[in-house]
């Protein structure tokens, strides 16, 4: 069974239905999805707007970005430490 992906925007249209009054079991067999989806995207995206949920995937992004940047950082001064120090 393929895999299929939701946008931020249909995620929080998801959850406004349920804070309107849709049983979670509902909306799990009317979208095709496990109801433990709907509790995990609850607690990522309970009470967000999409423009919220967007500016959360930049943030999330960048994080990423900056992680990298960091790793190769620490990678380059733990060679340059062991070519000053002569172990090479």
């Amino acid at each position: 069974m393929k895999r299929k992906r939701y946008t931020e925007e249909q995620i929080i249209s998801i959850l406004k239905e349920h804070q309107a009054g849709a049983s979670v079991p509902d909306l799990a067999r009317r979208h095709g999805i496990v109801e433990n989806t709907i509790y995990r995207w609850k607690s990522k995206y309970g009470g967000m707007e999409i423009s919220e949920a967007k500016r959360l995937r930049d943030l999330e992004q960048e994080n990423a970005r900056l992680k990298r940047l960091l790793a190769e950082a620490e990678l380059d001064k733990a060679a340059l430490k062991e070519l000053v120090e002569g172990k090479w």
